[in-house]
């Protein structure tokens, strides 16, 4: 897991989500939605966070559970977008 891509994640989801409340912040492997943490508005600033950041487009059919229900998958999911990216430069 890229460590500044899972600190940038954490940090959105801790100032945007958690209103700063470190103390709540998910294991890396636990389900935002269902812990409560993100809710489905949640999840539409979060890939607006996710591209801007990143620089990727998160498509439609990749809004799935697999690739942004927890800090584990986010971090795989961009570190593959990214990967994507560099190497089609």
């Amino acid at each position: 897991m890229n460590a500044n891509v899972r600190l940038k994640v954490v940090d959105f989801i801790v100032g945007n989500c958690l209103f700063g409340d470190v103390i709540k912040a998910p294991a890396d492997d636990e389900s935002l939605v269902q812990t409560g943490v993100i809710d489905s508005t949640g999840v539409l600033e979060l890939i607006e966070f996710l591209e801007v950041e990143f620089g990727i487009e998160v498509l439609e059919e990749e809004t799935i559970p697999e690739n942004l229900d927890s800090i584990a998958r986010l971090c795989r999911y961009v570190g593959s977008k990214q990967w994507v990216l560099h190497t089609s430069a």
